[in-house]
């Protein structure tokens, strides 16, 4: 296990807020019972008892104060079951070094280790959201069920839904919950499906009518209280753990995932399920938030190097009752400490994605208080490397999968000459983002496909990257299989192709997020080789483009002259906040973008990285 020391939580001096002191007093002495946990009705919650001590954890006399609890959590799994591969499959360890990392089998093996390991009197497995959907083939041909066996496999108890949860609408995320066969495709394996052991929480996200679609919270008893006919006498010491998606999941993903559906203000929900909460007796609470910010391009797992974003924001405005923050959604590692609003300190953790890295938070619970001894927290990302001896239970369940799917995943489509990478250009710009901006447009260039002119394709549709060496699977160098086409563009949205003007073209690319130091790599569209411009990093933002740099075909664009422009049907909707692509006119649907990114691979020969000259940045 590849990790580094526990970072401290550092006490910090602050005025005492109401039901939490600096110095926790004796609220009153209650019998500690070893008796079986029973789980109260909670409107809006889930509610689950712990399981007791590993063998081994001994409880000595300086335990009877204090409760130890192991919260090991990950973040944006994404169905990769199989170790990840290109710069996915890397991440630093803490000298910086890039690791061979992910994979389920060896995730499931660091967390093993870290459980049995563990000098804690309990553990709860969590996550903070995007657990599926824009998976790799093996999990996304069988709609993500095996990502869910093997999380139940894992043990967790509750995760936050992410964005992605939503890709597919609520009725098939509450599948995903509770169970059952694909309504279309039926049942795969022939031995059914159980849907998620663990809790989806979205604190946030109500119907029309004001309603919670899935549980705000769910709490965990980790010690019981007395009971006396089915009346708690004397609480326990129970964790609730509160989840949540970003605010602004609808501008993210396609509108029938979230149609019929209200995403809420993120502080606000929590801080309604926190005082729920604590109205129930519950002291110590854990956020699960599926929103992140990026971090300095130096940082370390186990450093504080975040960009203050959306994600701190929340992590230090929701109510001073949570003692924890683990957040998702940007892919990004970092390890903070941030301060809540009473002044008081609490970590703010995320561990990258893809199963690359298992976070883990180690809290003590004052028995008497039933609430979190902050000064006790300590928090680590561990780097989940390969070079362990593989889970047997997960291999015997990724192996399942990988027979059932390996007739369509190991089919061979193409060639490269080189790697095809996702990383950009300081403009912004990638190779693998060339090719398929170039596939799109050959697509619907021809008059009856749409009339192409240009192709725009968002980068965090791109979703892996084509490496040259051969997989394990043994289809050779350079060779490209169907599934490492599905891997790179895993979500079968369809091709529109729009009109647009030009003023409304370069409307568009003023909608990016441009590189900077507080935007981290930015979002950048990547474009078909029909398409030229360049940008200013000093220029005001909503001038960043030079119209005189703007080219089609090498024409400058006319900004009263109509253009015909592809882009997926995700875009097409205004995702990411390209708004201005929702005002297309005349659009044209078309094949399925993975379909047609298979078909130039197949009709281009070996396909070679192009020049990053399509975007320019200048000073």
């Amino acid at each position: 296990m590849a990790s580094s020391a526990p970072r401290l939580v550092p006490p910090k001096p602050a005025p005492p807020r109401a039901g939490r002191s600096a110095f926790p007093r004796l609220r009153r002495s209650r019998a500690l019972v070893a008796a079986a946990a029973l789980s109260l009705p909670l409107v809006g919650a889930a509610t689950a008892s712990a399981a007791p001590a590993g063998p081994g954890i001994g409880r000595g006399l300086a335990d009877q104060r204090f409760a130890t609890v192991q919260v090991l959590s990950i973040n944006d799994f994404h169905g990769n079951l199989e170790p990840p591969s290109g710069s996915g499959g890397l991440a630093p360890d803490d000298n910086g070094v890039r690791q061979p990392a992910g994979g389920a089998v060896y995730l499931a093996a660091h967390y093993r280790t870290l459980q049995a390991q563990r000098a804690q009197q309990y553990t709860v497995g969590v996550a903070a959201g995007d657990l599926i959907g824009a998976s790799p083939l093996v999990s996304a041909l069988f709609h993500d069920e095996p990502t869910i066996e093997f999380l139940n496999q894992l043990g967790l108890f509750a995760s936050s839904t992410g964005n992605h949860e939503y890709d597919e609408g609520l009725t098939e995320l509450l599948r995903m919950q509770r169970g059952g066969c694909h309504p279309t495709d039926g049942c795969f394996g022939g031995d059914g499906f159980m849907g998620a052991g663990f809790t989806y929480l979205s604190a946030n996200v109500t119907d029309t009518g004001g309603r919670l679609v899935m549980p705000a919270y769910a709490v965990k008893t980790i010690e019981p209280g007395l009971t006396v006919r089915g009346r708690e006498i004397l609480p326990g010491l129970k964790i609730g753990f509160i989840g949540l998606p970003l605010k602004d999941t609808p501008s993210i993903v396609t509108a029938t995932g979230v149609a019929g559906l209200r995403f809420g203000d993120e502080v606000t929900a929590v801080n309604k399920a926190a005082a729920a909460l604590r109205r129930q007796g519950v002291r110590s609470i854990v956020l699960l938030v599926h929103q992140g910010d990026s971090v300095v391009s130096s940082a370390l797992p186990n450093q504080c190097g975040d960009i203050p974003g959306p994600s701190r924001a929340i992590a230090e405005r929701v109510s001073a009752d949570v003692d924890v923050v683990f957040s998702g959604h940007s892919h990004q590692a970092y390890n903070c400490t941030v301060t809540d609003p009473a002044g008081n300190p609490r970590p703010f953790v995320q561990g990258s994605s893809f199963g690359r890295y298992i976070t883990e938070v180690d809290l003590t619970i004052d028995r008497l208080t039933r609430d979190v001894v902050r000064s006790r927290s300590t928090a680590v990302n561990h780097l989940v490397t390969r070079d362990v001896a593989p889970d047997p239970q997960a291999q015997a369940l990724v192996a399942r999968y990988l027979g059932l799917s390996a007739p369509i995943a190991n089919r061979k489509v193409g060639t490269i000459s080189a790697d095809l990478g996702r990383a950009a250009s300081p403009a912004g710009e990638s190779a693998l983002g060339d090719v398929i901006a170039d596939a799109q447009r050959a697509a619907t260039a021809a008059p009856d496909k749409g009339g192409a002119v240009v192709a725009l394709m968002n980068p965090g549709g791109i979703r892996a990257d084509l490496t040259y060496s051969s997989s394990p699977v043994g289809e050779g160098d350079g060779v490209v299989t169907y599934g490492e086409a599905f891997t790179v563009q895993p979500f079968t949205n369809y091709l529109t192709t729009i009109t647009l003007s030009g003023a409304q073209l370069k409307t568009v690319l003023e909608q990016q997020v441009f590189p900077g130091p507080t935007t981290g790599q930015g979002r950048i569209l990547q474009v078909s080789s029909s398409l030229h411009y360049a940008w200013s990093a000093s220029a005001p933002v909503g001038s960043k483009v030079d119209p005189a740099s703007l080219t089609i075909n090498g024409v400058v664009v006319d900004p009263v002259a109509s253009y015909r422009v592809t882009v997926n049907s995700f875009l097409a909707g205004g995702g990411d906040g390209f708004l201005e692509l929702a005002k297309g006119t005349n659009p044209l649907v078309g094949a399925i973008d993975v379909d047609s990114f298979v078909d130039y691979l197949k009709t281009s020969g070996t396909v070679s990285p192009p020049p990053a000259d399509r975007i320019t940045v200048v000073p």
